[in-house]
């Protein structure tokens, strides 16, 4: 059995703010079905992007998948109203709940966490750090808590970083353990990095500036998913 189907994911993050449905409706006219969705609240990571308000707004301008990527210090404050404003994915980072590697206290908290985001009618993803073990997610996992786990090849809260591919066993190492298990990459991923990626068993793809700002979004698109399939 091949991993589970490639799923492109602009990353809002390099669109254009003053018109975002505008860039909403192009992706997904050049194929791609999903939006990354950075919110990020200035606490967990540095900077500060959008919100509920915003979300809101696009979520009635697109029938994309909206993968909300929550860099944020108190994950469950967000998941009723986020689950509310019809988003598909929220996916919280590990490290905001919990220690690395999480105690039996943190790992309650987790499950709780995952049970309330699907009680809100989303898919639970997990992100984890660059430095943060795979082995840290394998019990959520496991208990089919989440549906989805990201690891960041860049450090979380600013795009335009630059890909590390050290990250790349620890998508192996999900993959082999996972098979059917959506595996998402985020963080410098274009043309020149898709390969290594997708090739480690990376399946879901968040591409910001790579797709945004490239002179044929449609074709780097079309790229990265060729490379996903290429893959399986």
């Amino acid at each position: 059995m091949g991993k589970p189907s490639a799923k492109i994911s602009p990353s809002i993050l390099s669109a254009d703010f003053a018109d975002l449905g505008k860039d909403a409706a192009r992706m997904w006219d050049y194929g791609a079905e999903w939006l990354h969705v950075d919110c990020m609240d200035g606490h967990f990571v540095p900077n500060l992007t959008i919100g509920p308000p915003v979300v809101a707004s696009l979520r009635k301008r697109t029938k994309a998948f909206l993968d909300c990527h929550m860099m944020v210090s108190d994950p469950a404050f967000w998941v009723a109203e986020y689950g509310k404003i019809g988003v598909d994915g929220f996916c919280f980072h590990l490290e905001s709940v919990a220690q690395v590697p999480p105690s039996q206290e943190d790992f309650e908290k987790l499950k709780s966490l995952c049970a309330m985001i699907k009680e809100n009618g989303m898919r639970a993803g997990v992100a984890i750090k660059p430095g943060t073990p795979a082995e840290s997610v394998e019990a959520l996992v496991d208990l089919g808590m989440v549906e989805m786990v990201l690891c960041m090849t860049v450090e979380p809260g600013f795009g335009g970083q630059s890909f590390k591919p050290e990250v790349m066993p620890k998508v192996k190492y999900l993959r082999e353990r996972y098979p059917d298990l959506d595996i998402q990459v985020d963080g410098g991923i274009g043309p020149k990095t898709i390969d290594i990626a997708a090739q480690a068993g990376a399946n879901v793809i968040v591409a910001g500036s790579a797709v945004f700002l490239a002179e044929d979004p449609k074709l780097v698109v079309t790229q990265l998913r060729k490379s996903v399939e290429s893959f399986a």
